[in-house]
């Protein structure tokens, strides 16, 4: 802010106090003032020019990153979300491959006691069915059709006791080794039922880690672009509060201008009132000097003769 007099301070100052050399250094001064802050009004301006060249630009660059990193962000959430709902489905083939884990080894379980029922009744057998049912037709053949010896009789009949229990035997572990078989049979549907369950949690897996490793590089990328974003909006920051910084400037100076050019205006009209009071003393010396001409019959200018009439001390009379 410029420490010149306000002008109203110079507008109750007595004036009159100033010589014409006196008022005229001070018009001198006030229009060196003026001249220095157009000066320096003019290169705030150019200045300020400078630094708003790049800005639109700064503002094009940081807003389209930042559109970016919405894209970005916007990506990665959705594949989370995919992500998220292929873990669901995920866990529902689980609990079913679960169920047919569980399932499978009842069967087996139940197998395995069936092997050791039909394990036992092998070794109570010591034969096939077939083996077994020709021995017990022999034996009941001579028993029932041929004169034996009562000795040979009752050991025919122990044989026949003993062949009986052991086709009983023979029969179940047969009836027991086709409810193993159909176990099995059971079991393989089973198994290819958890196989195909497994191969499908293994595709769901692999597409779920694809989508978590997507989502990982645009969160990535998001905060790398972020970044830049950021360096070009701390750019724009710094060229505004520059810009702001400047422009301060100007409102003081245009004020410092506007002062001194009313201090100008009031000096120079006291410079004019001096000038025409001057003048005016001169064109009276000079009316007293035609005057005094005059009254002696002294030759008298033009200029002289122009300020007698003037005056009115020279009339022609129309007559």
């Amino acid at each position: 802010m410029t420490n010149d007099v306000s002008t109203t301070e110079i507008a109750t100052a007595d004036l009159s106090n100033l010589n014409e050399r006196e008022l005229k250094g001070k018009v001198n001064e006030l229009r060196s003032k003026i001249e220095k802050s157009e000066r320096q009004l003019a290169s705030i301006f150019k200045e300020l020019k400078m630094n708003r060249t790049n800005i639109d630009e700064l503002k094009e660059k940081r807003d389209s990153l930042n559109q970016q990193v919405k894209e970005r962000v916007a990506k990665a959430q959705e594949l989370r979300d995919k992500r998220d709902e292929i873990n669901k489905e995920i866990g529902k083939y689980k609990e079913r491959r679960s169920d047919v884990n569980s399932k499978t080894q009842e069967l087996f379980s139940g197998i395995a006691e069936l092997k050791e029922q039909r394990d036992e009744c092998n070794k109570l057998s010591h034969g096939s069915v077939a083996s077994l049912t020709k021995a017990y037709e022999t034996e009941l053949d001579a028993f029932l059709n041929k004169e034996l010896p009562l000795a040979v009789e009752i050991k025919i009949f122990q044989k026949l006791n003993d062949l009986s229990k052991r086709l009983q035997a023979a029969k179940k572990a047969n009836d027991l080794h086709s409810q193993i078989q159909e176990s099995y049979k059971e079991s393989k549907g089973i198994h290819k039922k958890g196989d195909e369950f497994h191969e499908r949690i293994q595709a769901l897996s692999d597409e779920s880690q694809a989508c978590h490793l997507e989502m990982l590089e645009n969160f990535k990328s998001a905060d790398e672009i972020r970044k830049e974003a950021n360096m070009y909006h701390a750019q724009l920051t710094d060229k505004i509060t520059n810009i702001n910084s400047i422009k301060e400037k100007i409102d003081p100076l245009k004020t410092g201008i506007s002062n001194n050019r009313k201090d100008l205006s009031l000096y120079l009209d006291r410079l004019k009132d001096l000038q025409l009071i001057r003048d005016e003393h001169r064109v009276s010396q000079k009316h007293s000097d035609a005057r005094e001409k005059l009254q002696k019959n002294a030759r008298l200018s033009l200029e002289d003769l122009k300020l007698l009439i003037e005056k009115g001390d020279v009339k022609f009379s129309n007559e």
